[in-house]
C-alpha cells in the first residue's frame, strides 16, 4: 500500500468549510457536469437491479452526501428511504431543503467523517462517490469493511471514482485528498474482502 499517513483529516474539514453548499461548490465549480453524472449513475444502478440477485430497494447509504446531490437526483427515486453520512454540518444541515418534497424519505444524518462510521447492518446500497480519495489506505479497507458488513442480502457497495492515467498516486495538497490508480483501487477491494460484480 501506498504511505498515505501525510493525509490530513482536519484540513480536509478545513478546506470544505469554505466552500459554499451549492451543487457548484461540492463539485468544485463543475455544477455542469451534475445531470450528465446523474443519468450515467441512473444507467448504473437500474443495472444493479436487473441481476439475477439484485439488491432491494429499501435502504441506501449515501457516503460523503454534500448537499445531498445523489441523494435528491439518484438515490430517492429508487430506494424507500436514504441514510447520510457528511463530515460537514453545514452540508448537512442543507440536504433537507434540497432534497424538498422527497424529505420525508429522509433516513438518519451522521454527521461524522467516513474513517469514524460504523454503519448499522440494513442497507441495500452504499453509494460512494468522489470521496474516497480523503481516507488513507488503512482507513479506507476498514470503512470498506464495515460496509460489506452492513449489507444486506444481495446488497452491493457502489464505488464511483477517478483513477489516474499515470498508474500512481497523486496527491491533491489543497484539500488533503489522493486520487489511486485503478491496481491500488484493485489491491484495496481485495485486502477487504470484496467481490467485483
Amino acid at each position: 500500500m501506498s504511505n498515505q499517513n501525510d493525509l490530513c483529516y482536519e484540513k480536509a474539514l478545513g478546506y470544505w468549510a469554505d466552500i459554499p453548499p451549492t451543487v457548484d461548490g461540492v463539485l468544485g465549480g463543475f455544477g455542469f457536469i451534475s445531470d450528465m453524472d446523474i443519468d450515467g449513475s441512473k444507467l448504473f444502478l437500474k443495472s444493479l437491479f436487473s441481476l439475477k440477485n439484485p439488491p432491494a430497494s429499501h435502504t441506501a447509504l449515501d457516503c460523503g452526501a454534500g448537499i445531498g446531490r445523489i441523494t435528491k437526483y439518484l438515490l430517492l427515486p429508487y430506494f424507500q428511504s436514504v441514510d447520510v453520512i457528511e463530515p460537514d454540518e453545514k452540508f448537512l444541515n442543507t440536504i433537507t431543503d434540497f432534497v424538498g418534497e422527497e424529505r420525508t424519505k429522509l433516513g438518519n444524518f451522521y454527521n461524522v467523517g467516513l474513517q469514524k462510521f460504523k454503519p448499522d447492518k440494513k442497507y441495500d446500497v452504499i453509494w460512494n462517490q468522489w470521496v474516497l480519495g480523503y481516507l488513507t489506505d488503512k482507513d479506507l479497507i476498514s470503512f470498506l469493511q464495515l460496509c460489506r458488513n452492513a449489507l444486506s442480502e444481495n446488497g452491493v457497495i457502489v464505488i464511483k471514482e477517478n483513477v489516474t492515467s499515470s498508474g500512481k498516486l497523486e496527491k491533491d495538497e489543497t484539500d488533503s485528498s489522493v486520487t489511486r490508480s485503478l491496481k491500488q483501487f484493485l489491491k484495496i477491494f481485495k485486502t477487504a474482502n470484496l467481490r467485483r460484480i
